[in-house]
């Protein structure tokens, strides 16, 4: 049986580079997103596998439901939920639209689509479900002079965290893999829609974060982080609490083929 994928937040950034690093695999791929024109053209660059373009937005019920739909009638080997939004800002600053966008495609859009999705990867005894999260979800002991407080969007990634992990322990045993990324600063297009300039700030790419889950998944980690395998990230965070700001753009060794 061929090999079938639903990615989220494909038509940029991290997104399209699983669409198009799972192509290169072998993987048929369900593209979601909101830019229907830009998933036409991921779609058309990919012509050696086919590729569903659904444009969906996952900051509405309807979206998600539509989406959520497919994970559950569609034989999914991988589905990978990386939509984002950015909405970097304290939560007394923080517009209740923004917020609730922000909590309905982070927590509720993966936390359904993984709900979806779940039953039919164990009926077949195989699968897995990437989330993509990041340092800030353990951000929450760092002082406010080294990380911007943004509680409600580190909120929405510790949940992420937390939910993968314990999703992998009710899945243990049954063929069903589960894991969370955690890279640092990615050169996406994510922070120039927010008006942020990170171009001084060395930054993963996203083919590596990519490289990184996938080796990450081969190894049986859950939590993909760079340094995770000594000690888990929040430790390092309560020890050294600028380590979640500064974090290496390098790929890990143990990512590295060979």
């Amino acid at each position: 049986m061929s090999k079938l994928a639903l990615i989220t937040g494909a038509s940029s950034g991290i997104g399209m580079a699983f669409a198009e690093r799972l192509a290169a695999d072998g993987y048929d791929l369900i593209a979601v997103g909101r830019r229907r024109d830009r998933l036409e053209e991921l779609a058309a660059s990919l012509p050696a596998v086919t590729v569903q373009p659904l444009a969906a937005d996952l900051s509405t019920d309807d979206g998600v439901d539509t989406v959520a739909g497919l994970c559950a009638s569609e034989p999914l080997t991988m589905l990978v939920n990386n939509a984002g939004v950015a909405h970097y800002m304290p939560i007394a600053e923080l517009p209740a639209d923004k917020a609730r966008e922000l909590v309905h495609v982070k927590v509720v859009a993966p936390t359904m689509l993984t709900r979806a999705a779940v039953p039919g990867m164990l009926s077949r005894g195989e699968g897995a479900i990437i989330n993509v999260a990041g340092m800030i979800a353990f951000s929450g002991p760092a002082p406010a002079s080294l990380m911007p407080r943004r509680a409600v969007y580190a909120g929405t990634l510790a949940h992420t965290v937390a939910m993968s992990q314990t999703l992998h322990a009710e899945l243990e045993g049954t063929g069903v893999r589960v894991q969370v990324v955690c890279p640092g600063v990615v050169a996406t297009e994510f922070h120039e829609r927010q008006g942020l300039d990170l171009s001084a700030v060395p930054r993963m790419s996203a083919d590596d974060v990519v490289t990184a889950a996938l080796r990450g998944l081969e190894l049986g980690e859950v939590v993909c982080a760079r340094r995770q395998r000594r000690q888990p990230p929040t430790a390092r965070v309560r020890r050294r609490p600028r380590r979640v700001r500064a974090q290496s753009p390098d790929l890990a060794q143990r990512y590295r083929s060979g």
